[in-house]
């Protein structure tokens, strides 16, 4: 049985678990239960640690090897070459549509591997990128490991985080399960082991809400620690200014409940309301301080000149962003990205090509990358927090913020991939955990066979993180025919494709119309563009990015169904054959 809180809406009170031990047959009653139940007390935590280390330590396995096997995917050379011009020239030049705290989180890698830069190249982001990986003499694969692995260890700690959580509101074994529902995600562990700053925010906006939660009973030093933590959300990607406000009024709320008193008067109540907005805004504050020194660790002299490709924003939009109290680099970042959601994007859903956007893509996108058994455990943990009294204080630390992002990523126009949503399953695999403070034996039980059914779901589908889908949509092999892009076709099996078509197809002609920022003669592939010669004389091979499969139209449509499917590589890019 688990550990639960002694009292509504308090989260560090628990009941041990074990309680009394009988003493064994013939020993002296007086005696032996203190020093039993101190030894098994003690046996306990060593397991508690055992297990969560064990969740953790396959976890990393799962993602160094699919880190190892990848190449890189569309953004992540961006990032990294972003990440080394921080480094070696302290210039804010590059990718301002993303503040620097998870380019710097990427950089610590970046300084270990000490890549070579030419100081004086010109060019955009995406040529930076490539410049990088493909045109300095630097080995692609060793460049993109160090990358990476500065994010695979954010993500191990925000396991952490999900843990201390999840045990706060329901006790060790529940934070056992939420750790492990978040150690197999697949979605966590694809995105967590690629130089991105999908994990990083959504890990820094879970730890903010946890510390706003433990605030509650001790608002020092919980709530400064949630200040730096909302920042570093904020520092590590825009898309998570719609929480802050969210953040605030938890922030203010749980002061409030730590100073309460039985009964106050009208005055006290007054009085203790207005130190309850100043804590909020203090927490702000330090958040605002936090984004200024990402930008001053970069560049402590704040040089920053927009280029052309920063467009004018206009409406509300445009005073939000002059009043936000950032830097201007940062507010030349969120007019590139309002310039962004002001383009129309092309999306796939469930077999449909479409222009624009739709507002129910990412529900529909989570339900098919989402495990059957977390799914469940999901909204069967929300149905507790709204039903069992003493969760329901958590409720809004665990359910809102999530609640609140996932508003804002609909109304986006870029159908692009649960990426947007990632904050999903690591608020909810606490939420999931809930399910135990119903202390019922076929509770338990339901658990451990849900964990046990996402587990084996996500370990079948190793090393092949990205294009998961559950078993109710026909698993990892057929997600091309529902989703596209970052869900199955980031470009990550450009390594892959190589060695199969040595493997299996050496000396052949080879055709290739391939999605990602990867070199493919880097990696020993000769071929030729099929949609710049006519379609009679495209013979041989013919291998495609399942992306762009779904988005062939016209000739290249045609071209693709006159072609007989004879291969598949990494359930992201299909190999034809035309005689």
């Amino acid at each position: 049985m688990p550990a639960f809180m002694a009292d509504s809406g308090e989260h560090t009170a628990v009941r041990d678990p074990i309680g009394p031990v009988p003493p064994a047959s013939g020993e002296d009653d007086s005696r032996r239960p203190a020093g039993l139940g101190r030894r098994l007390r003690r046996y306990r935590r060593w397991l508690l640690v055992c297990a969560v280390a064990a969740l953790l330590a396959q976890m990393a396995v799962a993602m160094i090897t699919t880190a190892v096997e990848q190449t890189p995917t569309i953004d992540e050379p961006v990032y990294a070459g972003t990440a080394v011009v921080y480094v070696q020239q302290h210039s804010l030049r590059y990718n301002p549509e993303h503040p620097p705290l998870g380019k710097l989180i990427i950089a610590t890698g970046m300084a270990v591997a000490r890549p070579h830069l030419a100081p004086g190249f010109v060019g955009d982001q995406g040529e930076l990128g490539r410049h990088l990986l493909y045109e300095s003499g630097n080995d692609p694969w060793r460049v993109m490991f160090w990358a990476r692995l500065p994010v695979i260890v954010v993500t191990l700690l925000l396991g952490l985080v999900v843990f201390a959580f999840a045990r706060d509101l329901v006790g060790a074994v529940g934070g056992l399960a939420a750790l492990a529902l978040y150690a197999f995600s697949p979605d966590v562990v694809a995105h967590g082991s690629l130089a991105t700053l999908d994990v990083p925010a959504a890990g820094f906006v879970l730890t903010a809400a946890w510390l706003v939660w433990r605030a509650r009973r001790r608002p020092l030093p919980y709530l400064p620690l949630a200040g730096l933590a909302t920042g570093a959300a904020l520092a590590t990607k825009m898309s998570t200014l719609p929480v802050v406000p969210v953040l605030m009024c938890l922030a203010g709320w749980s002061f409030w409940c730590a100073r309460r008193t039985d009964g106050p008067e009208p005055r006290e109540r007054a009085r203790l309301a207005g130190r309850a907005a100043a804590v909020a805004a203090g927490v702000a504050l330090v958040a605002v301080v936090v984004v200024w020194a990402t930008y001053l660790v970069v560049d402590p002299r704040l040089r920053w000149t927009a280029s052309g490709h920063v467009p004018t924003v206009h409406g509300l939009r445009g005073l939000l962003v002059e009043w936000l109290p950032f830097p201007e680099a940062y507010r030349d970042g969120m007019r590139v990205q309002f310039g962004f959601e002001n383009a129309t994007w092309h999306g796939f859903l469930f077999g449909r090509l479409y222009s624009g956007s739709l507002w129910y893509y990412l529900p529909a996108a989570l339900i098919v990358k989402t495990p059957l058994g977390m799914l469940g455990l999901w909204l069967a943990g929300v149905g507790v927090m709204a039903a069992v009294p003493r969760l329901r204080a958590a409720a809004g630390y665990v359910v809102l913020p999530p609640a609140v992002l996932l508003a804002a990523a609909m109304t986006g126009s870029r159908d692009l991939g649960v990426r947007y949503a990632l904050f999903m399953p690591v608020f909810l695999a606490v939420a999931a955990a809930c399910v135990l403070a119903l202390r019922r034996w076929w509770a338990h039980l339901a658990v451990a066979v849900l964990v046990g059914f996402v587990a084996v779901s996500s370990v079948r589908t190793f090393p092949l993180y990205l294009p998961y889908s559950n078993e109710a949509f026909g698993g990892p092999a057929e997600t091309h025919l529902r989703l596209h892009d970052s869900n199955v076709d980031w470009g990550q099996d450009l390594g892959r494709l190589a060695d199969r078509l040595r493997q299996r197809y050496p000396g052949e002609k080879v055709w290739l119309v391939y999605k990602g920022s990867g070199v493919p003669a880097a990696y020993g592939i000769t071929a030729s563009d099929p949609r710049k010669v006519a379609p009679g004389r495209v013979h041989g091979l013919l291998v495609v990015s399942d992306s762009s499969i779904a988005k062939a139209e016209g000739r290249f449509a045609r071209l693709i169904d006159s072609s007989e499917a004879i291969d598949e590589v990494g359930h992201s890019i299909t190999v034809f054959r035309r005689k």
